[in-house]
């Protein structure tokens, strides 16, 4: 269980503004930051949690990264499931790859599993209100 558990309570609760640097993305090493750069994040963030040994997460990550990294509205969170056991659990994450998509410091969507391009492209379009230009786009055109 978190050490801080209230005090990471409280302040998914409510949001603290913090300043922004654009097309941030960035590997989570332990509770304080994650606290500092999910929670408190000014734009919404996806928390990307994998597993070196999962396949699917190999071909998930770099996706996520594709598709965010051009972002200035989106951040990317990613969170190896074994070196960080306290948010695992205190996230509920029962099976990677899962993606949680973390806005004004609140959990706003979580996606367990390997998933359909399309369903997080329309994750990130909701969350940032711009629309996404993925390799399907460009096939239909």
């Amino acid at each position: 269980m978190l050490r801080n558990t209230t005090k990471l309570s409280s302040i998914l609760v409510r949001h603290v503004s913090s300043s922004y640097q654009k097309n941030k993305q960035f590997e989570i090493n332990n509770n304080d930051e994650f606290v500092r750069k999910v929670i408190k994040s000014s734009v919404p963030v996806i928390v990307n949690f994998h597993a070196e040994w999962c396949s699917p997460c190999k071909i998930l990550t770099p996706k996520l990264i594709e598709l965010i990294g051009p972002m200035d509205k989106l951040d990317l969170a990613i969170v190896n499931l074994e070196s960080n056991p306290e948010l695992v659990h205190y996230f509920e994450v029962k099976a990677v790859p899962a993606i949680v998509a973390i806005s004004s410091g609140l959990v706003v969507h979580k996606i367990v599993g390997f998933t359909n391009l399309e369903i997080i492209e329309n994750l990130i379009q909701k969350l940032t209100n711009t629309p996404i230009n993925s390799e399907n786009d460009k096939r239909e055109a």
